[in-house]
């Protein structure tokens, strides 16, 4: 499988000495915590959402103004080490989106006036779209990219325990389950982004050139991390839509293509949002193939908000009905995660594996306005010996039983004995940690949104005409068909 090719289906590849794969935000927060404490010339953080009062080490309840609260970490580095050059920038969210967030992060340019850090919006992107890449530069040598933000509602651990204290939020409430994964990397790797992160700033509204910092030396990465791969070679992928004589940048969609024609036993999803018919085009052929792989889909059961309930769990539906009309030979699942006592776990994570050769995490979600409308950052490693793919391998399991109770060893075990992932969850699954997701529609409107992909653009040319829309997603199916 050879699907990494710059200037195709990625930006740029680049040497890592080491990876890691982190899986929910417990994980995350934790790393980023030590690797902060150990920079030593800059702290470059990109998001779409971003509070400070977020948690790093929640544990119940201490009062206002806890001290792992993100901004007050920031500002302590800043105050200690004045040579720290810290940066935030984040998309400056529409109103209505930021006044679900208590019109955080708009308002998280006060905690930061008058200080050393230096904090930006961002709306340099077509009306209606957003800024959704989720990275972290630590002196250029380390860096996470991922699905995951720096805000209140994120924490959770593999356990996702129906109750948990430490989901606290801000006003005392505690948040639900949450899956989220990052992949955190070192070397020419985390330099790139870094780069990716100094053009972003360039483009953004404000004033100043920034140039890489000075190399201070030191080793940023967390020392309770054992690496997952050594000596990889990792690939930086892109959506960028075409705006003010900006080409259009397609990577991802690529990349996430040839990924699925490349497939030989096992392409595994997990995703917030499935609503691609070119993607479910492409996943379709590869059911009807007698020999073809599994597919496996991991998403939410239910999206958090009214919107995205009424728009992308709609156009959801037909992507899952179009999916098992083509699974003639009983490979494809789609799958939402729940609790021990049956609530539904948010899945934020972008992650996909194919086989034991592919391993992407990033912030895209496998919809039209994440692969043309707006702008996404994507890691993906290309496992080329055996140590590498028995990593793949590994991680593939761990995630799949961690939604289902079981070790990844009893999901290694019952793949080899069932023949395949879906026989090996099916098996396993007897206790329904993993329902089964519904595609019904219950009434003419939801069709009609289904259709039209409301709420989900391709691009700018198609953002408010709805028949562009549906034109050119019928003729990238026809496409695909022939090809």
């Amino acid at each position: 499988m050879q699907v990494l090719t710059p200037g195709e289906t990625c930006w740029r590849t680049e040497a890592t000495n080491r990876v890691a794969v982190l899986v929910d935000t417990e994980a995350y927060f934790t790393a980023l915590y030590e690797a902060m404490q150990k920079a030593r010339r800059s702290i470059l953080i990109l998001g779409w959402g971003f509070d400070p009062r977020t948690r790093l080490f929640p544990d119940g309840y201490d009062g206002p103004d806890d001290p792992d609260e993100v901004g007050h970490v920031l500002l302590q580095l800043a105050r200690e080490r004045p040579e720290l050059d810290i940066r935030v920038l984040i998309w400056k969210s529409a109103l209505p989106i930021a006044a679900t967030q208590e019109f955080f992060p708009h308002r998280a340019r006060r905690w930061f006036e008058g200080t050393p850090i230096t904090f930006r919006l961002d709306d340099h992107v077509p009306f209606g779209a957003c800024h959704h890449q989720k990275v972290v530069v630590i002196d250029d040598r380390l860096a996470f990219c991922g699905g995951g933000d720096i805000a209140t509602d994120r924490w959770d651990t593999p356990g996702h325990l129906e109750h948990d204290q430490r989901r606290i939020m801000p006003d005392q409430e505690c948040h639900d389950p949450r899956h989220e994964v990052m992949m955190m990397v070192d070397g020419d790797a985390a330099r790139a982004l870094g780069d990716h992160f100094r053009e972003r700033w360039r483009c953004s509204p404000g004033e100043g050139e920034l140039l890489p910092p000075e190399d201070a030396g030191g080793d940023p990465w967390p020392d309770h991390v054992p690496p997952h791969l050594i000596g990889a070679r990792v690939s930086i992928a892109r959506t960028r839509p075409p705006w003010r004589k900006q080409p259009p940048v397609e990577e991802i969609q690529h990349l996430a293509l040839a990924c699925i024609a490349e497939a030989k036993h096992t392409i595994y999803l997990e995703n917030q949002y499935f609503t691609s018919p070119v993607i479910t085009e492409a996943l379709a052929r590869r059911l009807g193939e007698p020999d073809g792989p599994d597919v496996v889909l991991i998403t939410t059961g239910q999206a958090p908000s009214w919107f995205d309930r009424l728009t992308m769990d709609n156009a959801r539906g037909a992507m899952v009905w179009r999916l098992r009309a083509a699974d003639v030979f009983g490979r494809f699942r789609a799958l939402y995660p729940v609790t021990s006592a049956g609530s539904k776990i948010i899945v934020h994570s972008k992650t996909s594996i194919f086989d034991d050769r592919i391993v992407r995490v990033g912030s895209a979600n496998i919809n039209n306005r994440s692969f043309g409308f707006d702008t996404e950052i994507e890691l993906a490693v290309e496992c080329d010996d055996e140590t590498s793919r028995g990593q793949a391998t590994v991680l593939l399991n761990r995630l799949v039983g961690h939604f289902i109770g079981y070790t990844g060893d009893a999901v290694a075990k019952a793949r080899a004995e069932r023949g395949g992932l879906v026989h090996a969850i099916d098996a396993l699954n007897r206790e329904g940690r993993l329902q089964r997701v519904d595609p019904s529609r219950s009434h003419p409107f939801s069709e009609l949104i289904a259709v039209l992909h409301l709420g989900d653009p391709t691009g700018p040319s198609d953002a408010w005409r709805l028949g562009r829309r549906r034109e050119r997603l019928f003729a990238q199916a026809r496409e695909l068909r022939r090809t």
